[in-house]
């Protein structure tokens, strides 16, 4: 356990990868002197949820609730045994399809306390719906500490994946454009992964530079932003050398990924008129499929596959499109 704050604490869950990081993050907040609230209890793991329970019996306290960022499954399998263990309610936002007790909405307040009140008082969060990588994702403002809990919007290290179809790329940024304009001056971030941070407003305008940054080299990787579209439909790349161009630098394992981000940025371009989509006649080759379709078994040997399915969004079988740039 590692003590952030006088009333927050971070455990975190055994399940490092590419994806996951260092593993996920869940959080133990003190909001009375003998009450708790238990933030993304992680996967299935026993040894999370003993390390979740002995916070509380080293504290001679009880969880009041265990509240839910997202519904993937590196996040929120954890909540239901630690319910079972503590009889706390499960919290999570209405469009949420695990099992949960309560349902939250944008706006909503939450106050617990126990009675005895800390010198702080007792405390309060504020949801925030917060969709782009996940439709049900909610953000916890812990308002005393002007604290964000914010599951997958943004990590302590690294950028977040946005990958369709329950990722919605223009939907993100607009998430990230509310944080900053609402809360840039916040004093931390505790994300679902990596270290906290205490810059912001800094952190959150890195990661809006960041994803507009990516569409221009992914307009560029097409004819630098502004090539004519051939009849033939010549003009363009596909998503296989979109990322060969754009994420050369990057580690080759995490192209597959890299393939999905580029494939969020650019249904949104298609849907605002800026690139036209046409399908090639013909099989995607071996690398191709490897990035459009890859075997998720062999993408991380510690991460299960339906993680690596939630995260990256596979489903149907993605076919080879050739994107090119309206003049």
């Amino acid at each position: 356990m590692v003590t952030l704050s006088p009333r927050v604490s971070r455990l975190r869950a055994n399940n490092p990868s590419p994806l996951t990081l260092d593993g996920t993050n869940g959080y133990v907040v003190r909001v009375g002197e003998r009450s708790l609230v238990a933030i993304d209890p992680g996967p299935i793991d026993d040894r999370q949820r003993d390390a979740f329970l002995a916070v509380a019996r080293d504290a001679g306290a009880s969880y009041a609730a265990i509240l839910v960022t997202h519904g993937h499954p590196d996040h929120y399998p954890g909540a239901a045994p630690l319910a079972a263990a503590t009889g706390a309610p499960v919290y999570a936002h209405s469009l949420a399809r695990f099992p949960h007790d309560r349902t939250l909405g944008d706006g909503e307040r939450l106050t617990f306390g126990d009675g005895s009140r800390l010198a702080t008082g007792d405390a309060a969060f504020t949801m925030l719906h917060a969709p782009g990588h996940a439709p049900d994702h909610l953000v916890f403002v812990l308002e005393d500490e002007r604290a964000l809990f914010t599951g997958d919007v943004v990590l302590g290290t690294g950028t977040v994946v946005v990958a369709p179809p329950s990722g919605e790329m223009r939907t993100y940024q607009r998430t990230l454009h509310r944080l900053r304009d609402e809360y840039g001056d916040a004093q931390a971030i505790y994300g679902g992964h990596g270290p906290e941070v205490r810059d912001v407003r800094a952190k959150l305008g890195e990661y809006i530079d960041h994803r507009e940054a990516r569409e221009r080299s992914i307009l560029a990787a097409l004819g630098d932003g502004g090539a004519a579209v051939s009849p033939t439909g010549a003009a363009g790349s596909t998503i296989p050398e979109i990322v060969e161009r754009v994420y050369a630098a990057v580690d080759r394992r995490l192209w597959p990924a890299a393939a999905r981000q580029v494939l969020a940025h650019l249904i949104a371009l298609e849907a605002e008129g800026r690139v036209v989509a046409e399908p090639l006649e013909r099989e995607p080759t071996p690398a191709e499929a490897a990035l459009l379709n890859p075997d998720l078994s062999r993408l991380d040997e510690n991460l299960g596959a339906d993680v690596i399915r939630a995260e990256l969004g596979y489903g149907a079988k993605e076919p080879l499109v050739r994107y090119s740039v309206v003049s």
